[in-house]
């Protein structure tokens, strides 16, 4: 979402991005820089030395895509990160990771109050597991705080109506089958929770990785006085590029994996990837083989185990396959034992399905490219983003129901939900409601779309006199 069209004045602004430290995280504030420094209007990004290793190295940053943007490390004191466990499916090994974020609080509120000095307005952009380390920002005079959820609409909407009840905008039947909360997180991610929310309190307003093309019955239950006050809502997604720029006549520096699709059939390869913290058994990763095997489709498998804290993934064990397994898929499935170009998997023409953990930013990238989904949520906000996918959008088929998520997902199951998503009409009706879907989003964040209006809106506001 370039800013060409309308001039916006940038030089009395800056904007500081303050992120969490997990990589889904990471990449929505990133993203998120991106499209404001294309206002013209420079960008601090502030995060750790590994984070800062991460998005290097996964985004592939160019110097003219981050013109804008000034990238500052600040360490934090040594810490232990255990390997990730398959047993929890929520990331407790990353706690000492997350801990760590508490330290950076005066580094960054010194580094914000140094711009402070040089310019009219800072804006700072935080996610709301930052919010203890820029709860001082509110003493700087001419620094304003603006709080990025990176939940959809939908999760906190529906969370809220938990709390507060009466009138949600879903029918009962449907809120009847709203997945549960327990077993979502830690109880020492929970405590680190409670700290985050108790230091919300001073922000202008709210910033979502989303549409109202797809969730604004849900933004306005959010926008009622009694849920945010009169803090304003930004709808301004989806963050990610819905447009892939690629070269033709280069096809030989591609990723293996698209080089690879490009000698398959439209629509008839399953992309199959749980993002960066999930980490199965050896007994799962023995079915969901065997699954993939049975169900006769053709797939691209990224088998990797969860990051971990202190790098960029956890090099001391890699994923076992079962004996003779990649060998007699060869042809019909690929393996990617790295990070893989996801965006570029799912806008591919031979991608007609995506097994996923529904962690939003896979949530929105599918939508966004047009992808229906198997879903299969492991923790946090992903089993009410694969039930807002599968019930609401009605976009998705269910791998794993959220209340029997202690039990294995059996070869059987899964070859079952690939054969209905990749060769069934009903598998075919979901990929043309999602073609459908993803038009309109793409859409909406060109000139003159409401994603791109929320955005025009945003910066707008921040360039005030």
């Amino acid at each position: 979402m370039p800013g060409d069209e309308t001039t916006f004045p940038a030089a009395d602004v800056v904007v500081v991005t303050v992120p969490f430290v997990a990589q889904g995280h990471l990449t929505q504030l990133l993203r998120l820089s991106h499209i404001i420094s294309s206002y013209n209007i420079p960008v601090h990004f502030i995060t750790t030395p590994t984070c800062i290793r991460q998005v290097v190295s996964r985004h592939r940053l160019s110097t003219a895509a981050t013109h804008h943007i000034h990238f500052h490390e600040i360490p934090v004191r040594p810490f232990t990160t255990p390997p990730p466990h398959p047993t929890t499916p929520f990331p407790t090994h990353l706690q000492p990771s997350f801990d760590s974020t508490l330290h950076l609080r005066h580094p960054t509120t010194n580094l914000i109050l140094s711009l402070s000095q040089k310019v009219n307005r800072v804006v700072v952009i935080h996610d709301v597991l930052m919010s203890y380390v820029v709860q001082d920002v509110k003493s700087i005079p001419n620094a304003e705080t603006y709080l990025f959820q990176p939940p959809p609409p939908f999760y906190r909407s529906s969370s809220h109506w938990e709390k507060s009840g009466g009138p949600f905008p879903l029918e009962p039947e449907l809120m009847n089958n709203l997945p549960s909360r327990d077993g979502i997180s830690s109880p020492e991610f929970l405590k680190f929770l409670s700290l985050q929310q108790s230091h919300i309190n001073f922000h202008i307003g709210e910033l979502y990785d989303s549409s109202r093309i797809i969730e604004a019955k849900f933004i306005e239950y959010l926008e009622k006085e009694d849920t945010v006050g009169k803090k304003k809502i930004w709808a301004v997604g989806p963050l990610n590029p819905v447009q892939i720029a690629t070269n033709a006549t280069d096809s030989m520096s591609r990723h293996e994996c698209l080089q690879w699709l490009d000698k398959q059939v439209t629509n008839s390869v399953l992309y199959v990837s749980f993002g960066t913290t999930t980490t199965f058994s050896d007994e799962q990763i023995r079915e969901l083989a065997l699954g993939l095997e049975r169900s006769g489709e053709r797939f691209v498998w990224v088998v990797r185990v969860g990051d971990t804290g202190g790098s960029c993934g956890f090099e001391g064990r890699t994923v076992e396959l079962p004996e003779g397994f990649e060998e007699r898929l060869c042809g019909r499935g690929l393996i990617l034992r790295s990070w893989a170009p996801q965006l570029e998997i799912l806008e591919h023409f031979a991608t007609g399905g995506f097994m996923s953990h529904c962690g939003w930013n896979s949530c929105m990238e599918s939508i966004s490219m047009g992808v229906p989904m198997a879903t299969w949520p492991m923790h946090s906000d992903q089993p009410r983003n694969a039930f807002f996918i599968t019930n609401v959008l009605k976009i998705g088929i269910v791998v794993k129901n959220w209340e029997r998520r202690n039990e294995l997902v059996t070869a059987d199951v899964v070859a079952e939900v690939v054969k209905r998503l990749m060769g069934s009409e009903e598998g075919a009706e979901m990929r043309r409601r999602a073609g459908e879907l993803g038009g309109e989003v793409r859409e909406s964040v060109a000139e003159g779309g409401v994603s791109r209006m929320e955005m025009d809106s945003f910066i707008s506001y921040v360039s005030r006199s």
